[in-house]
């Protein structure tokens, strides 16, 4: 920060809301008084135009109303202001006002008030040109050096200059290599336009070259009519100086020497007439505007550099002279001659803040004032601290994320299914390919006790299935007042949904009073969709390749008490066979044992049995629960199935891996796709017609590859998210029978959860693959470890694509076998350590007798049972699959 703050003349503020930028000031003597004192004129984005004449009565006073000339609304944005001899017939001076789509020059004239009444101004429409191009820019000048008048140029957004010799049109030329408009200016003495491109060059262009170019017009005419029309426009010289240019200037204080200024994002250039550096400055700030002033020393300029940190510093060439602070940040910077005062810096900032200030030295240091001597009371200070270690401490409490459940909710929300499926469905674009698409309604009602503000409602079910709508907004909740939307569920992709649960979430505010800490709060609820949903009854299959055996501790229930829904009450077989066909058409069959206390689910698909699974066992719970029966049970005795849940995990990643290859395909096919482009397109624009050599060939070739790797992409993906979804109902499944084979508690069932299904959706950037097995691998060197050598290994915190899923049902293996041997899951650090030292393997000791009721993990390296133990399986009724086949036979 500057010691001196720049000294305030005058200043006022412009309009409200107002917009300004670089090209919106400018300082004249614009009415043509004579007196060589200058006017401010001020353009607005808002079409304000006004001008100022400054006569503060002592310096730092605000604007009188006679300061203001004249305020004049045009119709259109300014987009930058100038003053030169623009008027064919007089060398006086004239207003040019740009406009997007229109050029207008004003004359302006003042009338001698009478007694009391100052004078009055007015404008002028001189002559209008509009504009083909919306238009970026202008500069002006006597260009082709022509005397006693100015030209304008005016550059449009698309890169054409736009030349006019006063009243009439000149003509118009592209600049080449153009992509956006930047700074531009003219440089009389080398008569030719400078500005810098959106390559940051700076590029030079003749006037001449310019006026005997190709003319910008005729681009629609043939070769041929080109060739004759003009020479091709062609550069001057060009200087790279790697960055967007803010602003450009040429001032030539020495009539033998002229300079360029280029004002870049962090460099100040100053360049010769040739395009030579003559010196360069780094900035160490971000720059807003700049202006050169003055020669004060002989082969040197004084400039002024204003930046976003409300600086203004003033360098001699590239030494820093002074730096003063400014109340604001300029956006534009003028030096005017006002009321015999030369030198008067005028800012502008971008909010309308129009200042004319000078350099002063007289610093403004703030003196802090004296403080009284006091005796001091101990025990008011101490009672003082007392309350504010209170508030500290209440401050510093941790509080938790989610705000504690109240006994009485502010809102509460609440979903019903309909027990029977529409009448008529209401699915939209489903992709199943069964004949009627079933859908299922569901209300959801909002009730709220206080006045809840900004209420949104999301319901969220699982892919594939999917809602007609899903997103609700309401207005503010009135309190002791409810809302009720209905919706339908339906099965819109082509394959079974892993999960039919679905869940409401509500968002809403509430008063200060109620929250002073202003967390939003949620109210939410679940929903579980009915089977029907996603299948139908079917006549039962006898052979299926998947076959799971669910034990119970009660005799088995008819299929008429538990499946009302799916059953016909007129035909009796169907008590303890049950089939199911899903609406992508695969089949699962139910069966209950008549001699003992089984279930036996069986399908050609092992992820089709999950849905069935739990649908049974929910089922079998309700049951008994209304008939107040509290030891109801399951328990799976069976082998996990886990070679076919490997087939899906391989078939998962396969899909993965042929995602990354079509990637890698789709990216090199771009790239040569933009090569022949590029080629072509060089071929196009040359001026000598040269043979295309099959480019136009090789260009439809590449694009008809490009769409075919895009469809197969997009094919694959579709497959991977199917692929995915099976995956997960075979995950639900093993998880399920984890949990009945080991009897895991709720919290060891949600940890298993957690590990295998840590992911909603798969990407390619974190797979399903990765992410469980580092889950897996934490538990193994955690509850599950076997020594103190494993919990001591370290596991790699970056997670990548693996080359293939050996790793994965490995761990998988070995995570069944150290539970099949006593290990118990737990996220505790404490839990694993007291494990671990239980036994030196790691597992606590097993009785032979138990081990001898477990069932071992086929096609397990890690799990291989004894002889003996396989023996004793067979003779054990029920636990080989052939006697489980001959026992459940209706």
């Amino acid at each position: 920060m500057s010691l001196f703050k720049a000294r305030d003349w005058w200043s006022t503020i412009l309009g409200e809301n107002e917009e300004f930028d670089q090209g919106c000031l400018c300082v004249a003597d614009v009415d043509n008084s004579g007196s060589g004192q200058d006017k401010i004129i001020v353009g607005s984005y808002m079409g304000y135009l006004r001008i100022f004449s400054p006569h503060p009565v002592k310096p730092g006073d605000g604007m009188q109303p006679e300061d203001l000339l004249l305020e004049v609304q045009l119709r259109e944005p300014i987009l930058q202001v100038e003053v030169g001899k623009f008027v064919s017939g007089t060398e006086g001076l004239h207003l040019a006002v740009l406009h997007c789509r229109k050029l207008c020059v004003y004359a302006v004239s003042g009338t001698l008030g009478n007694v009391e009444h100052g004078n009055q101004y007015q404008i002028k429409l001189m002559y209008e040109h509009n504009l083909q191009r919306t238009a970026c820019n202008m500069t002006y000048g006597p260009f082709g050096g022509v005397k006693g008048r100015d030209l304008i140029c005016i550059q449009s957004m698309d890169g054409m200059l736009m030349l006019f010799e006063q009243e009439s049109y000149a003509f118009g030329r592209f600049l080449p290599g153009f992509l956006l408009p930047g700074p531009l200016t003219y440089s009389s003495r080398t008569d030719s336009f400078i500005t810098v491109s959106s390559s940051q060059q700076v590029e030079s262009y003749k006037y001449q070259v310019l006026a005997f170019a190709t003319d910008a017009d005729e681009r629609q005419e043939t070769e041929q009519q080109k060739l004759s029309s003009g020479k091709r426009l062609a550069v001057d010289w060009v200087l790279n100086i790697g960055e967007q240019a803010l602003d450009i200037r040429v001032v030539s204080f020495n009539q033998t020497v002229s300079s360029v200024f280029v004002l870049g994002e962090r460099n100040f250039f100053c360049l010769k007439d040739n395009g030579q550096i003559r010196f360069m400055k780094k900035l160490d700030y971000s720059p807003s505007c700049f202006i050169p002033y003055c020669s004060v020393k002989e082969g040197t300029i004084n400039t002024l550099i204003g930046n976003h940190s409300k600086m203004l510093n003033v360098y001699q060439d590239v030494t820093l002279k002074w730096a003063t602070q400014l109340p604001h940040i300029p956006v534009s910077v003028k030096v005017a001659n006002l009321q015999d005062l030369k030198g008067v810096i005028v800012t502008l900032s971008d909010s309308g803040h129009l200042q004319c200030s000078y350099l002063g030295t007289d610093p403004s240091i703030f003196q802090a004032p004296k403080v009284e001597s006091r005796e001091i009371n101990y025990e008011e200070y101490d009672a003082e601290m007392k309350e504010l270690q209170k508030i500290i401490k209440k401050a510093t409490k941790t509080h938790d994320i989610l705000p504690k459940s109240e006994k009485h909710k502010d809102l509460t929300v609440t979903a019903e299914v309909s027990p029977n499926l529409d009448a008529e469905s209401q699915a939209i674009d489903s992709e199943v390919k069964a004949e009627t698409v079933p859908s299922v309604t569901v209300k959801v009602t909002i009730q709220s006790r206080v006045t809840a503000l900004n209420p949104s409602l999301a319901v969220c079910v699982q892919a594939p299935l999917a809602m007609t709508c899903d997103q609700f907004v309401f207005n503010d909740f009135e309190p002791d007042s409810s809302e009720t939307v209905v919706l339908s569920v339906f099965l819109k992709g082509n394959c079974s949904p892993s999960e039919l649960e679905g869940s409401c979430i509500v968002s809403y505010d509430v008063s200060t009073e109620l929250n002073p800490e202003g967390i939003p709060k949620v109210a939410q609820c679940d929903f579980r969709l009915p089977l029907r949903l996603v299948c139908f009854p079917a006549p039962p299959s006898k052979a299926a390749s998947h076959k799971l055996t669910i034990d119970t501790n009660k005799p088995p229930v008819s299929f008429l008490t538990i499946f009302p829904d799916f059953v016909d009450p007129s035909e009796d077989d169907q008590a303890n066979v049950l089939g199911f066909q899903f609406l992508t058409g695969s089949k699962t069959t139910l069966l209950a044992s008549k001699t003992s206390q089984r279930y036996r689910i069986q399908s050609d698909q092992l992820e089709d049995l999950w849905l069935i699974t739990k649908e049974l066992t929910l089922r079998l719970e309700e049951h008994f629960k209304k008939q107040n029966c509290k030891d109801f049970a399951c328990t799976f005795s069976g082998s996990i199935p886990l070679q076919e849940y490997f087939e899906l995990i391989d078939r998962h990643f396969e899909l993965r891996l042929n995602a990354e290859k079509f990637q890698e395909l789709l990216a090199e096919r771009a790239v040569q796709f933009r090569a022949i482009e590029r080629r072509l397109l060089t071929r196009f624009k040359d001026k000598t017609p040269a043979p295309l050599q099959h480019l136009d060939t090789l260009l439809e070739g590449t694009f008809r590859e490009v769409i075919a790797l895009a469809d197969a992409a997009e094919e694959n993906q579709a497959n991977m998210f199917q692929a995915f979804t099976k995956l997960k109902s075979a995950t639900h499944l093993v998880i399920m029978l984890i949990s009945l084979w080991q009897k895991l508690s709720a919290d060891q069932v949600s940890v298993l959860e957690a590990t295998f299904l840590p992911l909603a959706e798969d990407t390619q950037e974190l797979g399903w693959e990765e992410t469980v097995d580092a889950a897996i691998s934490y538990l193994l060197r955690t509850c599950l470890s076997k020594s103190s050598k494993e919990q001591a290994l370290t596991l790699s915190s970056q997670l990548c694509m693996p080359k293939d899923t050996s790793r994965l049902k490995k761990n998988i293996t070995l995570f069944c076998d150290r539970l099949a041997k006593g290990g118990r899951l737990s996220l505790s650090t404490d839990a694993a350590t007291q494990q671990a030292a239980v036994m030196p393997g790691g597992c606590a000791t097993i009785p032979e007798s138990d081990l001898e009721e477990r069932t071992a993990i086929p096609g397990s390296a890690a799990a291989l049972p004894s002889r003996g133990q396989i023996a004793k399986q067979k003779s054990q009724p029920g636990l080989s699959e052939d006697a489980a086949e001959e026992a459940e036979k209706p």
